[in-house]
Formats: structure tokens, sequence, C-alpha cells
């Protein structure tokens, strides 16, 4: 048997449940340097001690005939993915290892910059920031986090193959696409991390018969996040 490039202590490191210290150490571990001691209080910035977020409380409705519509419920879902994973970080998570909390940063940071993008891509024809609420949730669960992650990355999985078809402009098209393959990744990890080392990272739960992943129409994706934007949107 070949013998492991880490070292014992190492791979300790990684597989250690976090404390508020370690977790501390980790962050600066990552290279982000003394800003990232600061991280629950921007994350706080973002959201008050109820987990619910400043943003608008004005209805929206989006024009899925338009593809500024259907870019703009892309962009309201990436809304609420990023605003939970800056929630869920803002909590010591109690039983998360710190591999498991990189994989939250990662997917996280993935998440604010589609946000990012597609606002910037929007410009004035994006719709306002979303008041979302996960007060509901109890973020310093390990299962609770995850299970919540599962859902909303599953979802805006098949939220954008369903919206594919809605897409008039290519380059939107190509742009859908390049942003899709990204959450099946983040799906993919988030359910390996539930369920090592079996097949539920690709589970015909999601994956039909043909290979095909699920694809949802906007009527199907709206209820589900529904409980967790406080913001009345329809489409």
């Amino acid at each position: 048997m070949s013998e492991s490039r880490h070292s014992p202590s190492t791979q300790l490191v990684v597989d250690r449940p976090l404390t508020a210290g370690s977790r501390r150490e980790f962050l600066r571990m990552l290279g982000v340097g003394s800003a990232i001691v600061l991280m629950p209080t921007m994350f706080a910035a973002c959201s008050d001690a109820t987990g619910t977020s400043g943003g608008t409380n004005t209805a929206v409705t989006l024009d899925l005939s338009t593809d500024f519509g259907v870019l703009n419920y892309a962009y309201a879902l990436e809304q609420l993915e990023a605003a939970f994973y800056e929630e869920a970080l803002k909590h010591i998570i109690s039983g998360c290892t710190q591999a498991e909390l990189h994989a939250l940063l990662q997917i996280g940071q993935h998440e604010i910059t589609h946000r990012e993008f597609l606002k910037a891509a929007l410009g004035s024809n994006a719709i306002p920031t979303l008041k979302v609420d996960f007060s509901s949730l109890d973020l310093t669960r390990r299962d609770v986090v995850f299970q919540t992650a599962k859902m909303f990355e599953d979802t805006g999985v098949a939220a954008y193959n369903g919206a594919g078809k809605l897409i008039h402009t290519p380059a939107y098209l190509v742009l859908a696409g390049k942003i899709v393959s990204v959450e099946a990744r983040h799906a993919a990890t988030i359910r390996d991390i539930l369920n090592p080392k079996s097949m539920d990272f690709a589970g015909d739960d999601v994956v039909d018969a043909n290979g095909l992943d699920q694809a949802f129409a906007p009527a199907m994706v709206l209820p589900l996040v529904a409980p967790f934007i406080v913001t009345p949107i329809s489409a």
C-alpha cells in the first residue's frame, strides 16, 4: 500500500469538526487574510439577527416572454442562493469539518459571483434586491445546512434546465449553460458530502434513465423557494 503524501496532522485538520477558533484559523488558511476575520460582521450587515435580509417588499413580476425576464428569473434564484450561503457562514455549524466548510465557502463564492454577474449584465433592467428569510432554519445544524443547500442546488439546476427553452438569444443560452454546469457541480458536491462514497452525486431522483437531469418550469420552481423569499414574486 502506498503511503499518503499528506501528514497525519494535515488529515486531522481536514477532518476535525470546527470550533470557533479552528474556524477562524481555517479561514485564514484559505488566504483571504485579515479581512476574513471580519466575515461574520460583514455577513451580519447582509441580514439581521432573525435571518432576514434587507431588500424590497414591493412585488416583482417577471416577464418570461423576454430574455431580460428570464435573466431576472435566474438573478432572483442566484440572489436567494448567495444569501443562503452568506447567512449559513455566519454561524458555527455543529459537526461541520473544515473540508466541508471549505466546500460551503467555495460554493457560496460562486453564487455571489453569479449574482453579481447577472446584476451587471442586466444593468438598469435588473429587478431590485429581494428580501429573503432563513429564520425557519437552524443553521447551526450540519444536516439542516446541507439538506437546504441540496434543495437549493438541485432546484437551481432544474430551474436553469427548464428555462433554457424560454431564451431567444443564443449568447444568453450559452451563458445559462455555463452557469447551470457550475450549479450541477455544486449539487453533486453537496450530495456527496451528505452521502459519501455513494451514487447520490448523480442519483436517480435527479437523473433519469436517459441520463438527463431534471427540468422544472418556473411555475414549479417558485413555490419551492417561496418559503424563503419575503418579496412577492410571480412569473
